[in-house]
């Protein structure tokens, strides 16, 4: 009997459309060049399957977004937590997008390596995450304790709130401890996206 694995993919068969057809398939905010593929979504745990994973020194990093709804900024934490390592991404279902062909392509490849789970209540998912071990560190302008003062555990859940109005009351409560990035300049703060980079290698680097 022949191995399944011995069997060749099948080719699909491609179909040629015009520039208007494919706008239509992938919304305008995509940019596809030319070439349009559909694909089944990739396959998405749980959180209760994801809270058991870790890097080869036992370390997991787990980036839980509270409302961050821009998918560029979605797929760009996306990236920053494949390269720093992290283990998987929460966000909730009903204030989060899709993943889209503009999240996807912002995202650089990421979301074929940093699973995403979609919970229904962010802070019941930082309760259970607390249950499994997890030290709970959400990001906050104003916060009383900076960033570089924290010693990372060996599980982390790191929360990152929406631009405008930050982590919501319930998922601040919820957190363990809440952390500033230092400000040196004239701005307030960063890019949710670039604060989750910052905190992810600063969190990298201190478990190293």
């Amino acid at each position: 009997m022949e191995n399944a694995d011995d069997v060749p993919a099948k080719r699909p068969a491609p179909k040629l459309v015009d520039r208007d057809s494919l706008d239509g398939l992938v919304g305008p905010s995509a940019v596809h060049q030319g070439l349009v593929l559909d694909a089944a979504a990739l396959a998405s745990p749980t959180l209760e399957e994801l809270a058991p994973r870790s890097d080869d020194k036992g370390l997991a990093t787990i980036v839980m977004l509270d409302q961050v709804t821009d998918p560029h900024n979605i797929g760009a934490i996306l990236r920053s937590a494949c390269v720093f390592g992290a283990t998987g991404l929460v966000v909730q279902d009903r204030h989060a997008p899709p993943v889209t062909g503009a999240l996807a392509k912002t995202a650089s490849g990421a979301v074929e390596h940093v699973p995403i789970v979609r919970v229904k209540n962010l802070s019941r998912a930082l309760d259970e995450l607390r249950d499994a071990g997890f030290f709970s560190m959400g990001l906050a302008e104003g916060a009383d304790q900076n960033l570089a003062d924290i010693g990372p555990p060996k599980r982390l859940a790191l929360v990152l709130g929406s631009e405008g109005s930050g982590l919501r009351r319930l998922v601040r409560e919820r957190c363990d401890v809440l952390a500033a990035i230092p400000n040196k300049g004239n701005l307030a703060s960063l890019n949710v996206s670039n604060a989750a980079a910052v905190a992810l290698y600063a969190m990298s680097q201190a478990n190293n």
